[in-house]
């Protein structure tokens, strides 16, 4: 019986064209998705490859002023620029720190649509100051960008629910049900068999469609992330055939049904995230960044005025910076990165306190992520991708270090009144991006899993119970 039953309604489903109508529609959608995040992919190593060439023909020109300026000879440069200074080669010629995009990096743009992905740090430059945020277009951030997981975690479900919210109310309203009930099976199993075959079907045609993207539009045989982008779907999929075959059981004719699926769509999709959000920003709001500006400012100030008494601290902390010249021809920058080191510890418990407030909220979001399976896709697929906020926040920590790094090279040479010289150059430091490494994208699936057999078997049992099949009949 169960097997004529498949056989039935998958020859259904052929002549209704509901198959070859879902097959395009995913082909497209998917195909598009991915293009669009190709292109994204593409323009983001556009213009870190742009900044390396340029930072490439900078170190050119410099090198052939400090071979000029080596070789006793007069250069057509401002002082301040002539690269045997210190503080010229930190601040005119810094190193491109850039985060390149990871192999899937084109599945989701999660947070890449606000943040750069490349800055150049000075040795002057405030760390608290860097630029990390993209200035885009506010009706790009209103919309969000067309990649593989808006589709999956947007569109799918709506697809889902235009196929599968009236499998019992159609036969009840087209007054076969009384027939079907005189068969030797059960209502509610023979709506579990349809949703079966439908998530099956939806499933097959996913998997397929995916495997097509990633073999002829994506670069590189990346199928280690095809499998865990597969295994996201699969229990993004499961998740909404569970719902719609509750609500076949529960609720009734094909318009409440249609209501009710899509209003858990909205709940799910739009108001858990959302609320979530706005209660992280109730909860643990940020801090002023205008009253930090303001006391960055009056920082400086102080710190002008005290110049010298600043600079004569510092080299009393740190004597290995007049080893060759402990008269100290004093000059602006020497006073200049003296008071700077002097405002960053002092503003130090500012910026600790908005890293605190957006882990607070981040923290708040990961807790209650279990809300809504659409958060969980979500953030697995940014994950998969390196494009999460977790890991933008791993490179600006990379940044301020790399920071660090590139003006405590350089700081030695400009307190000991040293000249940077050619032969220095290949001891530049470089910036080099780690990604992280978050593996919690198995769990995520099989907990939406999890959650999706549990609704199934909840509906079962109550249909079951509650002898469904006599309470549609009536």
């Amino acid at each position: 019986m169960y097997k004529y039953n498949f056989l039935y309604e998958f020859k259904l489903l052929l002549r209704s064209g509901w198959m070859q109508i879902l097959s395009l529609l995913l082909l497209g959608l998917f195909c598009f998705a991915t293009i669009n995040g190709n292109q994204k992919v593409l323009k983001r190593k556009q213009d870190i490859h742009s900044a390396k060439v340029e930072v490439k023909e900078s170190d050119a020109n410099m090198l052939s002023l400090l071979d000029s300026v080596e070789n006793g000879m007069e250069v057509s440069a401002s002082r301040w620029t002539i690269p045997s200074s210190p503080t010229a080669v930190g601040n005119y010629h810094p190193r491109v720190a850039a985060m390149d995009p990871q192999p899937l990096s084109f599945v989701s743009t999660g947070q890449s649509d606000l943040f750069t992905h490349y800055v150049k740090p000075t040795m002057a430059g405030d760390d608290f100051t860097l630029n990390f945020t993209e200035i885009i277009s506010p009706v790009q951030q209103l919309f969000g960008s067309f990649d593989l997981a808006f589709v999956i975690v947007y569109l799918l479900p709506l697809i889902i629910i235009a196929f599968s919210y009236n499998i019992l109310s159609a036969e009840r309203e087209s007054g076969s049900l009384r027939l079907l009930a005189s068969q030797p099976i059960s209502i509610h199993t023979w709506v579990l068999q349809k949703i079966s075959l439908r998530f099956l079907l939806t499933l097959i045609l996913t998997v397929i469609i995916l495997t097509i993207v990633f073999v002829f539009l994506v670069s590189g045989n990346n199928f280690k992330g095809l499998f865990d982008v597969i295994i996201t779907t699969a229990a993004y999929i499961l998740f909404w055939f569970s719902l719609a075959f509750a609500v076949n059981l529960w609720v009734g004719d094909s318009s409440k049904n249609a209501i009710v699926l899509l209003g858990l769509w909205v709940v799910f999709v739009l108001l858990v995230p959302s609320v979530l959000n706005q209660l992280g920003n109730t909860l643990y709001p940020m801090p002023s960044r205008t009253l930090m500006i303001n006391k960055m400012r009056n920082l400086k100030e102080e710190a002008t005025e005290k110049q010298d008494e600043i600079l004569d601290n510092f080299l009393r902390d740190h004597p290995e910076y007049a080893l060759n010249d402990p008269n100290q021809s004093r000059q602006f920058y020497h006073r200049y990165m003296a008071s700077q080191k002097l405002v960053k510890e002092k503003l130090e418990p500012v910026t600790l306190e908005f890293e605190r407030q957006l882990e607070r909220q981040q923290a708040l979001v990961s807790k209650f992520r279990w809300l809504s399976p659409a958060i969980i896709a979500q953030e697995s697929l940014n994950i998969l991708s390196g494009t999460s906020t977790a890991d933008y926040e791993n490179y600006r920590k990379q940044v301020i270090g790399f920071a660090e790094t590139w003006r405590n090279h350089l700081t030695p040479l400009l307190y000991n009144n040293e000249p940077f010289t050619s032969s220095k150059y290949g001891e530049l430091p470089s910036f080099n991006y780690h990604p992280i490494r978050l593996k919690n994208n198995m769990i995520a699936s099989l907990i939406i899993m999890i959650v999706s057999i549990g609704i199934g078997f909840v509906a079962y049992m109550i249909a079951f119970k509650g002898n469904v099949s006599k309470l549609i009949i009536s």
